[in-house]
């Protein structure tokens, strides 16, 4: 029950920080920030906002010391749309998620080059030995079949050696 409403409370400051992001904040330094996730601590007084910025490392170093500064007034904002007895507080941690990313398609790439030189490899390979070593030419099973049937012929006794009672 108290996780419904963490993630309830979590949503709703997600929204508001976003929509209070959108309008814009008079400071030069912000960049496009995109709020990916809230984590709200249980007992609803400390909420840890995670944000993307696009663009380059001084960008996004800017970006947070302009959200650095701005935590009152966006506090504010979120205690003015929280219908909670205790507006919780914020800290902003910029999101690894486009790293991430970045990285897992890299290793992807990576694979996929890899996986093309091994199919590449067996196309032009040859077998060490025959195709399918199991299985035998016409000419040497029909031998072997004709020497089983030899070997049939001599294991059944004559008439004459069967006795009789």
């Amino acid at each position: 029950m108290a996780s419904e409403r963490q993630a309830r409370v979590a949503d709703r400051i997600r929204v508001v920080l976003a929509e209070r992001l959108e309008k814009g904040l008079r400071d030069p330094r912000l960049g496009f920030v995109t709020i990916t996730d809230v984590k709200v601590t249980g007992d609803l007084q400390h909420a840890s906002v995670f944000y993307t910025v696009m663009g380059d490392e001084a960008l996004r170093a800017d970006t947070a010391a302009a959200l650095k500064s701005a935590t009152g007034m966006l506090r504010s904002e979120v205690g003015k749309h929280l219908n909670t007895r205790l507006t919780p507080s914020l800290e902003f941690f910029l999101d690894a998620i486009p790293e991430n990313a970045d990285h897992i398609a890299a290793l992807l790439r990576e694979a996929r080059e890899r996986d093309e030189a091994v199919a590449a490899l067996a196309a032009a390979g040859t077998y060490a030995g025959d195709a399918d070593p199991y299985l035998k030419p016409k000419d040497q099973v029909a031998a072997e079949s004709d020497d089983d049937d030899d070997a049939a012929e001599d294991e059944v006794p004559a008439e004459d050696d069967v006795p009789r009672s």
